[in-house]
């Protein structure tokens, strides 16, 4: 047994009108204020229903409790998707109509203190735990209102984790411990859900204990497992149009924050121009992540995010050559698996900067030794794997 619909919505609006976020127990109180005569069991039921949809998830709640779950996609009320590790899946959960899914989004957005209606009918947030809101709403999803939530995770991964994932060759450990342990500049780079966020949180867990780390972030998800950090958001402007925070703003602030490693959560703008700058002075052992389909694709996207900033390609290829030293690629497979996929270090070459692979690994077999590794192992010096550990 399911309540009436106008039952639902008029404990519902009593509720909204109190102003606060009610409880289960205020749930069940305004139903009975209501003269909604139910069963116990029946009744807790409702009531659970009723509170996850007005301040919970609603039908999403259990599928953002699953722990397997990092994407949660709402295309239209009748048809809501999650990836689990091995792409998306098709769920069978629905909302009664885009009423519901707009109405849950937009709770969403305010309680990200952003704005969603007809007149600003996207936003992009995160919320207090940590998920990742971006809604977009009808006319303009022609479907009806899109809501995607990206679930943050519940810890924070080693390379262990992921050596027992099948995600990276057990051997490639020793050298992405030694990348960290010499301070080189590293980027993650990938296409978008190939685990960039997850790699980089992971490679600053294994920075030392001593170090200050520094991490700007559009929306804050990074969460490494690092004693000292300091962590920058964001923050885009008013309804006036003013007050806005960008990551340009909060990269020239932490230069003066006494950073060890200065960490950019995706650089996609003009950061890039102020992030090169600050690997070309002195500060070593910066962290990144960047969007690109493969590791020779590094250079042109850093060149083009750098021009639009006004910076010219000779100065840009000069400042990636010299602060730049090594980029880990991530790749998705077609049955949906996340890995690690090639170990790349940059060079000049004719005044232009490209990437060589010092590893490669098609997630089936051993390592492949590139061109590169000389000029990685010459980077690492002592650090270097013994030549008789090399794969």
């Amino acid at each position: 047994m399911s309540l009436d619909p106008a039952v639902v919505d008029r404990v519902r609006d009593r509720l909204v009108a109190e102003g606060v976020l009610p409880s289960r127990v205020d749930v069940v109180r305004a139903l009975r204020d209501d003269g909604v005569l139910l069963g116990a069991d029946v009744l807790l039921a409702e009531a659970e229903r009723l509170h996850d949809e007005l301040a919970g998830a609603g039908p999403l709640t259990s599928l953002l409790r699953d722990p397997a779950v990092t994407d949660v996609l709402v295309t239209s009320p009748d048809e809501v998707w999650v990836d689990r590790g091995n792409g998306v899946e098709r769920v069978a959960v629905a909302f009664p109509d885009d009423r519901a899914v707009r109405r849950l989004a937009q709770r969403l957005a305010a309680a990200c203190g952003r704005r969603l209606d007809d007149a600003s009918p996207s936003v992009d947030a995160r919320l207090p735990d940590g998920t990742r809101v971006h809604a977009v709403l009808a006319p303009v999803a022609v479907s009806g209102t899109c809501l995607s939530l990206r679930v943050p995770r519940r810890r924070a991964f080693t390379l262990d984790d992921l050596v027992d994932a099948g995600s990276v060759p057990e051997e490639a450990v020793r050298w992405l411990r030694a990348v960290v342990a010499a301070r080189l500049a590293v980027l993650v780079t990938g296409g978008t859900g190939t685990g960039k966020t997850t790699w980089l949180s992971m490679l600053l867990g294994m920075c030392s204990p001593r170090e200050r780390l520094v991490v700007v972030e559009d929306s804050a998800e990074l969460r490494p497992d690092h004693p000292h950090v300091v962590r920058l958001e964001a923050r885009p402007p008013n309804l006036e149009g003013a007050g806005a925070v960008t990551l340009r703003d909060l990269v020239r602030q932490s230069l003066r924050m006494r950073p060890d490693r200065i960490v950019v959560g995706e650089v996609r703008g003009a950061e890039i121009v102020d992030l090169l700058a600050a690997l070309n002075t002195g500060h070593e052992g910066g962290c990144a992540t960047v969007h690109a389909n493969a590791p020779q694709d590094v250079p042109a996207r850093l060149e083009a995010l750098a021009l639009a900033a006004g910076l010219d390609r000779p100065a840009v290829h000069a400042q990636i050559a010299a602060g730049l030293d090594v980029v880990v690629h991530l790749v998705r497979d077609v049955d949906g698996r996340r890995r690690w996929s090639s170990l790349s270090v940059a060079q000049r070459r004719r005044g232009w900067t490209v990437l060589v692979d010092a590893w490669s690994w098609d997630g089936v077999g051993p390592m492949v030794p590139g061109p590169g590794l000389d000029r990685l192992v010459a980077r690492l010096g002592p650090l270097a794997p013994a030549t008789g550990e090399r794969p």
